[in-house]
């Protein structure tokens, strides 16, 4: 039996996968925010379903986000004939009419998904006090039980996901999920300590330190950096993208791009430039002497800057969670100027 587990993005929804990823190993993490995200996920999880071996025992998962009414249809149907199971444990009163038509939705509106998910488990598996005294911190703050004695700490745990930005999960999907895991797993230490909320406050940037320390102490932005940089080398094939017979890399939201471009362009001198895209639409260009970036951002989008640091904004681009879909994006992006430029080299030899 293997788990997918689509989850929201905020502290209540990584809780739900804590307590997930407590219970069963064999599971496979999503994280998605409302609307067209869910979709896109949801048609992810079938690709990988269909990938597995083992695919009637699969268990489709959701927790802490509420489906329309048409989005249960459809997944409801599909997971019928594929015959995989689905359940969804859920606590946002809009999705009531959902609840009252689908046996799989599993609505309680007073409790957090993350107390729901842990109820249900606990019982079908066991009890654990860790686990215990951690969800009563998450749902006294997710349904804002301010008198509770948990409720400030809460907040610092709400603070502390809502600021994990370190590491991108559009790219770094398994990495980013075990991120949170890992500050989870620290931040439960402080639970019932006198002062929690202010020691665990206090505490998170040597926590954060600690995860992406190796062998050396450094800043936290380099550490950061160097982290990244490394994992992008390990994934570079899967990001890499050419412009005009040079080889770069494209990032998604990377944050810190002059850190992590110039360190990552160092490191790998195969490479020429380094192209970030937020979900601001703007593109970030960064090179270290091989190609002047400043022409490449002025082509492209009509930007530009410096030799090896220009930026410029994508007006058409459309943010995804999807990196395949958003690479697409910018290919054809290079290729729409590389085919201009083609027309006018011909024009230009026609009038000759």
């Amino acid at each position: 039996m293997k788990i997918y587990h689509l989850s929201h993005t905020d502290l209540d929804g990584y809780a739900c996968q804590f307590i997930t990823h407590f219970y069963f190993k064999n599971v496979k993490f999503y994280n998605s925010n409302y609307g067209k995200e869910i979709n896109d996920n949801f048609n992810a999880i079938l690709s990988d379903i269909e990938k597995d071996e083992n695919f009637e025992k699969a268990i489709i998962l959701i927790t802490d986000l509420n489906l329309s009414l048409s989005q249960c249809e459809e997944f409801g149907k599909i997971c019928q004939e594929k015959k995989i199971k689905i359940f969804l444990l859920d606590h946002h009163q809009s999705g009531e009419e959902c609840a009252k038509k689908y046996s799989w939705y599993l609505l309680d509106s007073k409790r957090s998904a993350t107390k729901i998910t842990y109820d249900f488990f606990s019982k079908i598996c066991h009890t654990n006090l860790e686990l215990s005294r951690f969800v009563n911190v998450v749902n006294a703050v997710d349904i804002w039980l301010n008198t509770d004695r948990n409720f400030e700490l809460g907040k610092v745990f709400l603070g502390l996901v809502a600021n994990a930005k370190e590491i991108n999960r559009v790219m770094f999907k398994e990495i980013q999920v075990y991120y949170i895991f890992f500050l989870f797993e620290r931040a439960i230490k402080f639970i019932g300590k006198e002062n929690s909320h202010i020691l665990l406050e206090n505490a998170i940037h040597f926590i954060k330190k600690d995860f992406f320390m190796k062998n050396y102490d450094d800043t936290l932005a380099n550490l950061i950096s160097s982290f990244v940089v490394e994992k992008l080398g390990e994934l570079k094939d899967k990001f890499t993208i050419e412009y005009e017979g040079h080889k770069g890399i494209l990032t998604i939201n990377i944050g810190n791009t002059s850190i992590i471009g110039n360190d990552f362009l160092i490191k790998n001198p195969d490479y020429d430039f380094f192209i970030d895209v937020s979900s601001r639409k703007t593109l970030s260009f960064r090179a270290n002497g091989k190609i002047d970036v400043s022409l490449m951002a002025k082509k492209l989008v009509n930007g530009g800057g410096h030799k090896n640091a220009s930026g410029g904004l994508f007006s058409a681009y459309k943010d995804s969670p999807n990196y395949s879909y958003i690479k697409a994006q910018i290919l054809d992006l290079i290729k729409s100027k590389e085919l201009t430029k083609e027309n006018k080299d011909v024009q230009t030899k026609e009038l000759k």
